[in-house]
């Protein structure tokens, strides 16, 4: 992955949108309800999962330690018969560099890791998760979609995340009870013939609770 020239214009009101992944520690301000980190995929990196069958991409939910992230991934992506090349190789190191980045962020000893290849209309309504925070990267089709608005409407202007992405939203159960305008969902696709691939990372207390 390399970082995008350009900045996403208009981001809406709450959301940092940073160059470095050092600066995704915006989302501890006080007035930052995500953080988004702009890159921009290698082209043949996103020609090559653009170019797989769907029953190849990775799936899995678990709870993990970060460091064991990219063991995990890896077996995934076996378990898809994901073709062995370099790119695959990248994919699972950005998702355990992702991890880590996000662990070391949110001071979680473990996370809920969730990679799903989704070709339905999952979670299509604006809303904020009940949760402290949350990391999502889109690594093929549409990313992930936000806007202002008060809970329960729909925001009048929507932003789409760039696809290879990541961005940090904090939820319900951020520790600042600070009420946020910014809302999101996943981007409707369902008849559309496509399919994402997207990761989510969850920071988890007690991996035993969070089963």
């Amino acid at each position: 992955m390399i970082l995008a020239p350009e900045f996403l214009r208009d981001a809406a009101i709450g959301v940092a949108v940073v160059r470095k992944p050092e600066e995704l520690t915006h989302l501890l301000k006080s007035d930052c309800g995500a953080a988004l980190w702009q890159r921009k995929v290698l082209p043949d990196f996103q020609r090559w999962i653009d170019g797989l069958a769907p029953e190849n991409l990775p799936r899995g939910r678990l709870i993990l330690r970060p460091e064991a992230v990219r063991d995990a991934v890896a077996q995934l992506c076996d378990l898809a018969d994901m073709p062995d090349h370099p790119h695959r190789t990248r994919l699972i190191d950005d998702i355990a560099a992702l991890s880590d980045i996000f662990a070391k962020l949110m001071d979680a000893c473990w996370l809920r890791l969730r990679l799903d290849a989704v070709t339905t209309n999952a979670c299509r309504k604006f809303h904020i998760d009940a949760i402290a925070a949350r990391l999502v990267c889109t690594y093929r089709g549409a990313g992930t979609q936000y806007g202002n608005a008060p809970r329960g409407r729909s925001p009048d202007r929507v932003v789409t995340v760039p696809t290879g992405s990541p961005i940090l939203y904090r939820g319900t159960l951020w520790p600042a009870r600070t009420e946020t305008p910014l809302l999101h969902r996943s981007p409707p696709i369902e008849d559309t013939g496509e399919t994402r691939l997207v990761l989510v990372l969850d920071p988890v207390d007690d991996p035993e609770g969070a089963l």
